[in-house]
């Protein structure tokens, strides 16, 4: 008579181990294209020195500075990955809720089945200009835009995210446009450095907590700050946000809605405009407080560059109310 309970709590166990092998091998792959960085990104230099060496000679002579050029890009990837070798040495521990086996004495990844996707180093070269928006005085405008309306109206004292190997102002150094071969004015504006942190990080109150955690919003919450476009399904983003946030609780917004999903292979979500991710959440019980429409804000955005993008972004305040309990 058991047997059919016995077989679906298999079942179970079974859907979890692949679940957990499934994220580790993400994880692994992700971790891999830290390692293969400067391999992929050397690639990139190989073929334009390639098709400069194809130029007839009295092109060559025209742009004597080139291959000098050329040489201080590969220098510049080179002092990236050592950061990035950094970031990922202790990688075991890097969040509370996982544990894993990151293997961060290979140089190069060995298994096929977690060779990053080219989608893996596009998020990578991502990442280093992020560091210019949060930790350096390059990106002090673009927070000012983003972060600073959003800090405002936020009822907290103090709010501090620490760099655990960041022990001084400014010690590390990154080229984030090194990867940027168009809409370049100048030579010196693809290898321009940025240093980081800012500010110093190990300066907390000290009642400060910080912590990070591995995994899917609905399944371990963050901030949003340009960030509920992350979604498969905004919808339950919503939801999310409603069920965790406490009566009477406020959640803060800004952004666009660029759907980080939207006409990507393999991948389907749904896109709402904003006018139905407005009504979506009024009917999830939120009350709007105050919005803000077309506030110009820029994301990881090179000031240098000959091409800039700029969101006509959207800020809200929104309460959830506080719901009597029955009786009174």
């Amino acid at each position: 008579m058991d047997a059919p309970m016995v077989k679906v709590k298999v079942e179970e166990i079974n859907d979890e181990i692949d679940v957990e092998s499934q994220e580790r091998e993400h994880f692994t792959r992700i971790l891999n294209s830290f390692r293969s960085y400067r391999t992929f990104c050397q690639r990139r230099v190989t073929d334009t020195l390639r098709y400069y060496e194809g130029l007839p000679t009295h092109h060559k002579q025209l742009i004597p500075n080139f291959l000098q050029h050329l040489t201080h890009v590969q220098w510049c990837i080179c002092e990236n990955y050592d950061v990035l070798k950094l970031i990922i040495q202790d990688v075991e521990h890097i969040f509370e809720n996982k544990q894993n086996a990151a293997n961060a004495g290979e140089d190069e990844p060995t298994s096929k089945a977690t060779l990053p996707k080219i989608s893996d180093m596009d998020k990578l070269k991502s990442t280093l200009r992020q560091f210019v928006r949060d930790w350096s005085t390059d990106g002090q405008a673009e927070r000012d835009v983003c972060y600073t309306p959003v800090i405002e109206e936020i009822i907290i004292t103090s709010l501090a995210v620490t760099l655990h190997k960041c022990k001084e102002i400014n010690n590390y150094t990154l080229y984030p446009w090194v990867h940027q071969w168009t809409n370049n004015l100048r030579n010196e504006d693809q290898v321009r450095a940025i240093t980081f942190p800012d500010v110093d990080t190990s300066d907390l109150p000290e009642n400060a907590s910080f912590s990070m955690a591995a995994g899917n919003f609905l399944e371990v919450y963050e901030d949003p700050v340009f960030f509920i476009d992350t979604a498969h399904n905004i919808i339950a983003y919503v939801e999310k946000i409603f069920e965790i946030l406490k009566p009477g609780g406020y959640w803060v917004n800004m952004g666009p809605l660029l759907y980080h999903y939207a006409d990507m292979p393999n991948e389907v979500s749904i896109e709402l405009a904003y006018e139905d991710v407005r009504s979506v959440i009024e009917k999830m019980g939120f009350v709007f407080e105050m919005e803000k429409k077309n506030i110009a804000s820029t994301y990881t955005e090179n000031p240098a560059s000959m091409l800039t993008h700029t969101y006509n972004s959207v800020m809200f305040v929104c309460r959830k109310p506080v719901m009597k309990e029955e009786g009174q």
